[in-house]
């Protein structure tokens, strides 16, 4: 196994966005020299953090990244990551884990916007909160995660889910507005409560634990089955998709 440690250095604007879509395992084979974006200066790696290497493997799946220190600014971290350990310690900023085609992230703080942005496979645990658009698409793209696994242990924001086509999301907390909006495919649980959900959904499968706020009218009521409600839709958009709530939450729908 190899170890490779980013510990955030002191920045005179930390409130600069860093694009650092270079960090993922594979980069840190050998001794090539990685750069980064502090806005719109490009910089050595070295210069916005310390890194430390322990160990030396010829393959990315023995590897693991860690990065410690105020990383919230830090974008686009395991973006296309196809293999191999990335483990956030605090916070991570936009976009983390986009195109993830493989390997896993561990974010022990909060995660900011579009986490597992239009992901193919792997795995994204945050114990933290999640953002908007967790597993969506970017804005305008038809298609958002198409498979793998992202698991929220806090709440996700609005857009749930998004455009969601493959995979499964599970949040553990509540969500916000229009979780599981436009869903093609795969399948999205949420523990907690949500509001709007399932809007324009054509498929896939909605499992809500939590209170329903503001139901769509749109959706069919097909069957009860042991605890829990079952409804057909979007029918408004000829959707055949499946969402399941626990009835004792019927009354607040």
């Amino acid at each position: 196994m190899m170890q490779v440690t980013l510990t955030m250095k002191s920045r005179a604007k930390p409130f600069i966005p860093i694009e650092a879509e270079m960090i993922i395992p594979m980069n840190f084979i050998g001794n090539r020299e990685l750069f980064v974006w502090e806005g719109n200066k490009k910089r050595r790696l070295e210069d916005i953090f310390t890194v430390r290497k322990e160990g030396n493997v010829n393959s990315p799946e023995n590897i693991v990244v860690v990065l410690r220190g105020d990383t919230s600014r830090v974008k686009r971290v395991g973006e296309y990551m196809s293999s191999g350990t990335i483990t956030i310690e605090g916070d991570i900023g936009m976009h983390c884990g986009n195109f993830m085609r493989g390997g896993n992230i561990a974010i022990h703080g909060n995660a900011d916007g579009w986490l597992g942005r239009e992901m193919r496979a792997g795995s994204i645990v945050c114990h933290g909160n999640a953002g908007d658009y967790c597993g969506s698409g970017y804005r305008g793209e038809k298609r958002g995660m198409r498979g793998g696994k992202i698991e929220v242990f806090g709440n996700a924001g609005d857009y749930l889910g998004e455009y969601l086509t493959g995979g499964e999301i599970h949040v553990h907390g509540n969500a916000g507005m229009f979780a599981g909006a436009e869903m093609r495919g795969g399948s999205l649980i949420i523990d907690g409560d949500v509001w709007i959900p399932g809007a324009n959904m054509a498929k896939g499968s909605l499992v809500i634990r939590g209170r329903v706020y503001n139901m769509l009218p749109s959706f069919e009521k097909i069957e009860e089955k042991e605890g829990m409600m079952i409804y057909h839709g979007d029918v408004a958009n000829k959707g055949k998709g499946e969402m399941i709530i626990e009835m004792s939450t019927e009354d607040s729908t």
